[in-house]
């Protein structure tokens, strides 16, 4: 934990500017660039509000609280390395100790109050930040910094101090950064670099050197927010800010949890109509990953299965390792959008393309064959008992002289070819010298991307260090794995960025018909019989199969004479959730007599059981079909998520689903159900004809409605099964279950 106001901090440089004492200025209007101002049915926003934070990283001036130049005192080291930091952005410096008169040969004011003119940024070098707020608002401070740990990834007490510091942000205006955060924001940037940048943020700032490392590989960096405990500003803050940013190319992201699930998705869904990829590792795919980070940030990490669909649903490309992080981030931030979706993998030696190729084709990449004209115009520089038909295998010596760089030229030229990826497995001079210099040159002349994996372990060769890693427009890996996750994430966001249209801009605005007939079946705090929650499906155009609700035996019979024999009988209650198990399910009833004998049994039943009934339903036996499952799941993060899978007992054996967090269009619900591991029953196998995908398409969209119009009251829903029907039947709910906030 950082010291109190008494602590210090310290630098060498003395060039910072001293601001002249005078009037404070009024200070320009602090908001929200570009605010949200739709909202859905239930009142949130649909678009993300993008918070000005220019302030925040290019500040005119910066007050450091609790600075110091006392040698041995931990803030003396943070105040040199932010009066350091100040002087590169150009901001003027005003240290604020209530005992100190200067520090490093600056005017040092006894309080934020007493500084002369308006701040940009504060920087809170004290142990608890919470007292300060209100004197930061009363001198109309923009943006703050709390350094000080010991809040929510603490445990209960620390999340109270951290409730009361968010409290006191909120009512004061000011943006706050932290608090548990770092020093990273205030690092030395190279300016030397020019193309697309990456903008970086962390929740743990040790976690981002790597891609933070990566200035030192010629890849330009142009923010970084380690946005700690996230009390006010959090990672889709400065996803938004940063999806508007014309010199960011790419966002990499270390999240360990999300603070708001909508607010994450709101972000990711601006910086896909900005055509900006976001790269994150999101910790917590195991318990023990989700422990740690809890305590480490002190936020919820959220489902990794709804998670992972959401991150997915708008576009975020989850990785796995920071080194995964840095190699896809630094290839999307600087590669021009694709002109063909192929790959061609070109290499000294067959062995190495056959292997590359292998990994490439299991990952989903397409690897086309090249046409035939294309190999008999390699087979000029190329021996022909060499295979040039993808992947290209040069056989070495072609590389050593002028016709390495035609053979490039060739591949490159071929409208089938989107990405050109050359492993060299181990530095082999001159051979790989001159490759590594023709590829270089190639790279400068075409807009396709040439990747290359320089897989010595030594990495301190000249090829490697000066030809490739010079270039600002070869993408460089070290390993395969990498190279193959980078150009899948290229090609992925660019379809998807292409083909991209919000779900929030056709979210619903007004409450449907549906709903207000939905709520008035409603049962606060209750689960609904079958036949009630068949009637809320009813009521949102959801099919259910002909039913009668029947309280006595002649009832039935009279009922199965309507519906038309053969029936299924079902006991119908409020408590009943596993029926078939208790033998409370009759099915194939052909007779009046098996009608009456049905109803009898199945009271006797729930009577012996103790299971309330509102009576007996008596439905129409629908035939065969696929058993889907369809359901509505509150998420702690996402709230309302939609879960479809195989249904019947097949969910219980399989666990074969897959989720949706609403708004989703229609292409996305036939992209959930494209995710099932069993998808291809819906197509027919076995003889069975193709089942009616466009009604179970229609349905899970209907399900959404009833999730953004009735989360609020309705806690849960499972269809299971929903039988969908051969091709053009549609599809019918057999059984239901709903359970009411």
């Amino acid at each position: 934990m950082l010291g109190s106001t008494h602590g210090t901090l310290t630098t060498t440089s003395r060039t910072a500017r001293v601001v002249a004492c005078g009037e404070r200025p009024r200070p320009a209007v602090h908001g929200l660039a570009d605010a949200a101002q739709d909202v859905d049915v239930s009142g949130r926003p649909l678009q993300s509000a993008v918070p000005d934070l220019d302030r925040l990283f290019r500040p005119e001036t910066v007050a450091v609280i609790g600075a110091s130049d006392a040698e041995g005192r931990p803030n003396t080291g943070i105040t040199r390395q932010l009066i350091a930091w100040s002087e590169r952005v150009g901001a003027r410096v005003h240290p604020v100790h209530p005992t100190r008169k200067s520090v490093f040969g600056l005017t040092c004011h006894p309080s934020i109050g007493a500084v002369p003119e308006q701040i940009d940024l504060a920087v809170l070098l004290v142990g608890d930040p919470t007292p300060l707020i209100g004197e930061l608002s009363a001198a109309e401070v923009t943006f703050a910094v709390a350094f000080a740990s010991g809040f929510a990834e603490t445990g209960p007490e620390g999340a109270a101090a951290q409730a009361r510091l968010t409290a006191a942000v909120r009512a004061s205006g000011i943006r706050l950064l932290g608090p548990n955060t770092n020093l990273n924001a205030f690092e030395r940037f190279r300016t030397d670099l020019d193309g697309p940048a990456i903008a970086l943020i962390t929740q743990s700032g040790h976690q981002g050197r790597p891609v933070f490392a990566l200035q030192e590989l010629g890849i330009r960096l142009s923010h970084w927010a380690p946005t700690g405990n996230e009390a006010d500003l959090e990672c889709a803050d400065f996803i938004s800010y940063f999806a508007t940013r014309p010199e960011v190319g790419a966002i990499a992201a270390y999240v360990e949890g999300i603070k708001d699930g909508r607010a994450f998705l709101l972000a990711a869904d601006r910086a896909a109509r900005h055509r900006v990829p976001v790269v994150a590792v999101k910790v917590g795919r195991t318990e023990t990953g989700a422990r740690t980070a809890a305590s480490h940030t002190g936020k919820l990490t959220g489902a990794d299965e709804v998670v992972d669909a959401a991150m997915r649903q708008f576009g975020v490309i989850r990785v796995d390792g920071l080194d995964e992080l840095q190699d896809t981030s630094a290839l999307l931030a600087r590669a021009r959008p694709p002109r063909s979706t192929g790959v061609a993998v070109y290499s000294i030696s067959g062995g190495t393309g056959a292997h590359f190729a292998d990994l490439a084709t299991a990952a989903g990449l397409e690897l086309p064959t090249l046409s035939a004209g294309k190999q008999r115009e390699l087979h000029e520089w190329i021996p022909e008992y060499l295979s040039v038909a993808n992947p290209i295998d040069n056989g070495g010596h072609p590389v050593g002289d002028w016709r390495g760089r035609r053979i490039i030229d060739a591949i490159l030229a071929d409208p089938s070819v989107g990405v050109l990826v050359c492993p060299i497995t181990g530095p082999f001079p001159p051979m790989s010298d001159r490759l590594a210099r023709d590829l270089v040159a190639a790279a400068e002349e075409t807009d396709k991307p040439v990747c290359v994996v320089w897989g010595s372990p030594v990495g301190t060769e000249d090829a490697y260090r000066t030809t490739l890693l010079g270039s600002s427009r070869v993408a460089t890996f070290r390993t395969f794995s990498n190279c193959v996750t980078a150009v899948r994430a290229y090609l992925d966001h660019h379809r998807f960025a292409a083909d991209y249209r919000s779900p929030f801009d056709d979210a619903p605005r007004t409450l449907s018909p549906s709903a207000r007939k939905a709520q008035a079946l409603m049962r606060p705090g209750e689960q609904l019989s079958e036949h009630a929650a068949k009637q809320l499906l009813r009521a949102y155009g959801i099919r259910v199969p002909r039913e009668q609700l029947v309280t006595s035996a002649a009832a039935a019979v009279r009922a199965a004479a309507q519906v038309g024999y053969p029936v299924v009988m079902k006991a119908s209650g409020p408590q009943l959730t596993h029926k078939t198990e208790l033998g409370l399910v009759k099915i194939g009833l052909t007779s009046a007599s098996q009608v009456r004998d049905a109803y009898r049994e199945l009271t006797d039943i729930a009577r012996y059981e103790g299971l309330p009934l509102d009576g007996i339903l008596v439905c129409q036996l629908v035939g065969r079909g696929v058993e889907m499952i369809l359901g509505i799941t509150p998420d702690s993060l996402f709230g309302p998520t939609v879960t479809a899978g195989l249904g019947g007992v097949l969910v219980e054996a399989l666990h074969d689903t897959a989720v949706r967090v609403p708004p989703f269009s229609e292409g996305d619900a036939r992209a959930m159900l494209g995710e099932l591991r069993g998808h291809s029953l819906l197509s027919g196998v076995r003889g069975a004809p193709p089942a009616d995908v466009d009604a179970l398409v229609e349905t899970v969209l209907r399900v959404q409605r009833m999730a953004l119009e009735l989360g609020d009251t309705l806690a849960e829903l499972e269809i299971n099964p929903l039988l969908v029907l051969e091709r053009g039947q549609g599809a019918v709910a057999l059984d239901a279950l709903a359970f009411c906030r």
